[in-house]
This record gives structure tokens, C-alpha cells and sequence, in this order.
């Protein structure tokens, strides 16, 4: 996960100030060194680290920090706001067209996953209510119409194209397709290269003079670190950028792209990409990525995620199963499929203040086998076994054991960790009113005890 080993230095060093009950300078500018090393490891641009932190000694050397009951604390508070302002400050939307179409340029160089993040956000706007429509710009990549023509229809959104003919036609004819046909927002997928050169450039500026794009948005790998942030000030330079969007923020990427392309280039990450599927794209929050690294969580992103999984009409019907005490196997697989549609567990975990840190991986890996290896024996469990457990004799146990690939001992942990649970849901339901909108907490059973 991106920021991970960040996060992990900068916890070492911010323990080392909290151990200590008033603070002077020789501690904070010792902490500092650390921080600075941190993020020079985490491969943020020099400049950029060194400017950090002169802007953050200099707060925390304030006697009202100093002087502070907490003060360990205030320098942390110093170190959240800085992180925060270093990436845009507040979180920067999408400038839409005071007369529709909205017309979106996504641009890049090749492999950064320009395609797929242009369905991403095609699906993300449906899902805010919009109509949008993709547009193959890029006539020169094998295979590369196809591609967003795949995507595209896994998003639910049409796709305009004139075969391997001028990008600049083919985007105003897009332009014209849309006011015709009601779409309000255009998104171009245009052509990248394996590096930045003039002709590459020549043709987007003649797209954008073309087509007047609202925003140009800039795809690039987070996984490349200082190279990402090189090709923005590049792109911005020669193009006129409106915002980045980061892709593989949820891979083994240290992170420096996200804490350095605001400073080097002064246009915000709009978005982020932390996975392989549609859904997986996030709108980017300052304030919110700067609370993870300093593992603090991010609470409001997973309220966010787990409504988005959320059914209302099966929410509810939960609810009454609660209070009619009628809670089975299969509302049990059901909330563990909601939960692993919010992302992976580990992701998951990472949000929740003070406990994402603290978690190891072997601990996070093993939850998500856990999960997997419940799924299996509820699935290969009859429909009536499902809906009452209590039938579940020796013999069905052993069935049920051999078609899960489990033991035995897994499934009969499983139906005394059910049982447990079935308890405590019967007193929730007794406490809480009827239609009440709740989502069951996590069991026990994913630790594997």
C-alpha cells in the first residue's frame, strides 16, 4: 500500500517526541531529520522535502507549541496540516461546462493506464447521475479502440469512434455526437507514447485547440516516483494541465508522486486509481491521504465506500431479519460480500484510526483466507443447511468439510462462531427499533482462532 513505509517512519520518529514530556528545539530538529529522511526515501523531490520541512521547524518552534501540556502532539498537528497543504489543500472537483458537454482530455504517456482510467471515470460520473461518453482519440496503439470499446461497455457508457482516421476530426465529430444525443459529458481518450516528443505534443494541442477541453487531465503512474512528477511539470509545461489523476496508488509505490507533483507542478491530483477494477478510482482528498500517512485513518472515505456497497431495499430488509430474529448463513454471506466489495482488507483496515498501523500483514493476509475459506463452506452448504444451521449434523459437517476443501474443526468453528453471533444479533434487535439502517459488525471468525 502506498505511503506504508512513510507512514511506519514517521510513527517511529513522532513515538520518540511523545516518549518525552516537554519538548526543546534539539528534539524537534532531531525529529526532523528523521521526517526528512523519510521522505527522501519515500522518493519525494528533494526540493520539496527540504522546503517541508524549513515550513514545518519553523511552526513547531512556536512557544505556544513549546510550551504546550501536549506538545509531541501540536508537532503533529503541524506535520498533518503541512501534509495536507503540500498536496492541494482542499480537495479539487471537476470544473463542469456552464452549457453542456463537459469536455474532459485525458492525456499521458503510454502504459499509464490512460484507457482504463477514462472508463473509471466514466463509470464515476454515471454513478453521480451524469450521462458521459468516450471518445477513441488514440488511432495509432494495436488494439487500442477495442480496448475502451471493452471497458466502456463495462462502465455503461457509449463509446464515439471513426476508426484509425484524425484525432482532431474525430474529437470534434464526438463533440457534435454528444450535443445530439444528450451526453453532458465527453471524455477523449487520446494517444500516448513510450516518451514526451514534439509530435505527440503537436497533437494534443491541436485536439485542445479543437475542442476547448474544460479540463486536461493528466494520467501517470504513481509507481514511477520522481519520474511521474517529472513527466506532469513536462506535460503542464508544453499542454496547459488542469489536474493529475495517480494511478496504482494501491501498490508498493512510496509515495513521493502524490507528496510532490502539487509543489513541482502547482496543479492538483484530482484523482486516484488503488486498483484493477472499475470501481477502484477515489476522488483525491488532501486532507484525508495526509491522515493515513500519519495513520490517523480516514474514516470519512470508508463511510463513503461502505454506502456506496450499501443496498437501501436490502439494508432494510436486513434490519427486520435483525429484529425478527430470522438472521442465517446467508445474510452472513451476504455482509462479507459487501464488506470485500469495499476494496481489499487491507485497504479496509487502513482507514480505521490507530488500528490500520498496528495490524501486520501476515495478520491482514490471513483475514482475507479466512474470508474466503467461510464463503466456500456457506456455499457448499444445501439452501436448508443455510437457513438453519441447527440441522447440521456429524455427517453433514464432513460433507460440507470435503466439498469447502476445510476440515471438520473449521466448520464446526464456524457454526459456534455463528451460534455466538446469532446471540448477539438477538440482542441488538431487542435494543434497536424497527427499519433502523445498520450494518453487521465484522464476527470474530475472521482471525482464524
Amino acid at each position: 500500500m502506498a505511503f506504508e513505509s512513510l507512514a511506519d517512519k514517521l510513527s517511529a520518529a513522532f513515538k520518540r517526541l511523545k516518549s518525552k514530556g516537554k519538548l526543546d528545539e534539539a528534539d524537534i530538529k532531531a525529529a526532523m531529520r528523521e521526517v526528512r529522511l523519510a521522505l527522501l526515501e519515500a522518493d519525494v523531490n528533494y526540493k520539496v522535502a527540504k522546503d517541508f520541512i524549513k515550513d514545518v521547524t519553523e511552526k513547531a518552534m512556536g512557544s505556544e507549541i513549546l510550551e504546550s501540556l501536549t506538545p509531541a502532539q501540536q508537532v503533529i498537528k503541524v506535520v498533518n496540516e503541512q501534509l495536507t497543504e503540500l498536496m492541494g489543500g482542499e480537495n479539487s472537483r471537476i470544473e463542469f461546462a456552464s452549457k453542456p458537454p463537459t469536455v474532459l482530455m485525458m492525456c499521458g504517456l503510454q502504459g499509464a493506464g490512460k484507457t482504463t482510467h477514462a472508463a473509471k471515470l466514466a463509470l464515476w460520473f454515471k454513478k453521480q447521475g451524469h450521462r458521459p461518453m468516450l471518445v477513441a482519440g488514440d488511432v495509432y496503439r494495436p488494439a487500442a479502440i477495442k480496448q475502451l470499446q471493452v471497458v466502456g461497455e463495462k462502465a455503461g457508457a457509449p463509446v464515439f469512434e471513426m476508426g484509425q482516421g484524425d484525432p482532431v476530426e474525430i474529437a470534434k465529430q464526438a463533440l457534435r455526437h454528444a450535443k445530439d444525443h444528450g451526453n453532458d459529458i465527453v471524455i477523449i481518450d487520446t494517444a500516448g507514447r513510450l516518451h514526451i516528443d514534439e509530435q505527440l505534443m503537436d497533437e494534443l494541442k491541436n485536439i485542445k485547440a479543437a475542442v476547448q477541453p474544460n479540463e486536461i487531465l493528466l494520467v501517470v503512474d504513481a509507481m514511477t516516483g520522481q519520474d511521474a512528477v517529472t513527466v506532469a511539470d513536462s506535460f503542464n509545461a508544453a499542454l496547459g494541465i488542469d489536474g493529475v489523476i495517480l494511478t496504482k496508488l494501491d501498490g508498493d509505490t512510496r509515495g513521493g508522486a502524490a507528496l510532490s507533483v502539487r509543489a513541482v507542478t502547482g496543479r492538483p491530483i484530482k484523482f486516484a486509481g488503488i486498483g484493477e477494477k472499475l470501481e477502484d478510482l477515489e476522488q483525491f482528498h488532501p486532507e484525508r491521504m495526509a491522515s493515513r500517512i500519519l495513520g490517523m485513518g480516514d474514516v470519512l472515505t470508508l463511510i463513503e465506500k461502505a454506502q456506496s456497497e450499501t443496498d437501501e431495499k436490502e439494508a432494510m430488509k436486513l434490519a427486520k431479519r435483525l429484529e425478527e430474529n430470522k438472521f442465517d448463513l446467508n445474510d452472513l454471506l451476504e455482509q462479507m460480500r459487501a464488506i470485500q466489495r469495499m476494496g481489499p482488507l487491507k485497504q479496509v483496515i487502513g482507514m480505521l484510526p490507530g488500528i490500520g498501523s498496528q495490524i501486520k500483514d501476515e495478520q491482514l493476509d490471513q483475514g482475507e483466507v479466512q474470508l474466503r475459506r467461510i464463503e466456500s463452506m456457506i456455499q457448499s452448504m444445501t439452501k436448508e443447511e443455510k437457513a438453519k444451521p441447527a440441522i447440521i449434523n456429524p455427517s453433514r459437517k464432513r460433507r460440507i468439510a470435503a466439498g469447502s476443501g476445510t476440515k471438520v474443526e473449521d466448520v464446526n468453528r464456524l457454526l459456534r462462531q455463528f451460534e455466538q453471533m446469532q446471540k448477539m444479533m438477538k440482542q441488538l434487535g431487542g435494543k434497536k427499533g424497527k427499519g433502523k439502517r445498520r450494518r453487521m459488525p465484522m464476527p470474530p471468525m475472521m482471525s482464524g482462532k
